[in-house]
């Protein structure tokens, strides 16, 4: 069986010979051209009015050609008469065996060529065009151009299983690993799961976990995003520094930011609340804002009675990352804390109201 180094050597050294073999099947120069300029074989795509305006022709008369042309070509390779086909087609079929039988072209471009261009892309997506044992899906607003093994997928099976992708993240509503998400859609390949999943524009990962593009935690857009990621995924309170640190040494694109900008960007965010000095938790987790005489005064009132200055210790520990003397000194030297008993207080509204 051919290993994934002599795959990149083969695509490497035939993926244009490959092309040119099939562009000699082709007896008219007008429709080489065509399929030379509407596949980007040599240069970017271009659309039916920049070729038929080239060649002197009406747009639908592009459109015309294109079709014939390729509806010949494929009959061709379902003969066996596109040279070197059945190679490319054998490669291409290798490298999704271990990649769910489906890929997108940017992904196969890169594992079989080095330095992959966007051309090199093109001339695989036409190949594979050709390929009777391959299926491509065109790209659009919702899908990335890919290429699935015939055998296992059709176009429509391809986007009937993408939708349940889709449709199962948005019930699990937050994101999971591939296997949780596959058992929900009733996929039993997991594998092939992850490969619809990754040709999906609506889909994002990130950390192995899967989610809408639109949520924070798998497709973070900006410095407060990551933080948040940073903060959910250790589901504990952290010190700036400890955030800027772990972004770092994250997977994000463009984790390159000074400890400042976090800070900033904590203070600025109202999903994030400070705690103690310099350290952030997640309003979501039940933190509120507010000072230490703040936190105590809401203990004391959710109480609704009075309770031993340990008691008040405990609760306010349970929001605040402080100190036990801040919390007692602020118990003590606060109008609106009053002592009932020894170490016992309770809350005097009416000092709290005139306080404020």
């Amino acid at each position: 069986m051919t290993n994934k180094a002599q795959i990149k050597d083969n695509i490497q050294l035939d993926i244009k010979k490959h092309i040119d073999d099939v562009l000699k099947t082709i007896d008219q120069e007008r429709e080489k051209e065509i399929i030379s300029r509407r596949f980007g074989l040599f240069d970017r795509k271009e659309t039916l009015e920049q070729i038929g305006e080239l060649l002197g022709i009406t747009r639908e008369r592009v459109r015309q050609l294109e079709k014939s042309i390729i509806t010949k070509l494929r009959s061709k390779a379902d003969r066996g008469e596109l040279p070197n086909l059945d190679k490319f087609q054998a490669i291409i079929l290798e490298t999704l065996n271990t990649a769910g039988q489906l890929s997108r072209v940017t992904k196969l471009a890169n594992e079989l060529s080095k330095d992959a261009t966007k051309i090199d892309q093109s001339r695989i997506a036409f190949l594979a065009e050709l390929s009777p044992e391959l299926t491509v899906v065109d790209e659009n607003d919702f899908l990335y151009l890919a290429i699935g093994n015939s055998k296992v997928f059709t176009s429509a099976s391809i986007k009937e299983g993408v939708s349940k992708i889709i449709n199962s993240i948005t019930k699990l509503a937050e994101p999971k690993s591939i296997k949780k998400i596959a058992v929900e859609a009733n996929i039993d390949d997991y594998s092939q799961a992850e490969a619809l999943a990754s040709i999906s524009k609506q889909l994002a990962s990130l950390n192995d976990k899967w989610g809408l593009v639109k949520w924070p935690m798998v497709n973070p857009k900006n410095i407060r995003d990551k933080i948040y990621v940073i903060l959910k995924e250790n589901n504990k309170h952290m010190h700036f520094n400890e955030i800027a640190d772990a972004i770092q040494k994250s997977d994000f694109k463009r984790k390159n930011v000074t400890t400042q900008a976090i800070h900033n960007e904590l203070i600025k965010d109202k999903r994030f609340v400070l705690i103690g000095r310099g350290i952030y938790a997640l309003r979501e987790w039940g933190y509120k804002k507010g000072t230490v005489s703040d936190i105590i005064s809401e203990v004391l009132r959710k109480e609704g009675k009075a309770l031993h200055r340990d008691d008040i210790v405990k609760k306010v520990l349970e929001s605040r990352y402080v100190k036990e003397t801040t919390i007692l000194l602020n118990l003590q030297g606060k109008n609106q804390f009053k002592r009932v008993a020894k170490a016992t207080y309770e809350l005097d509204e009416s000092k709290l109201v005139s306080a404020e």
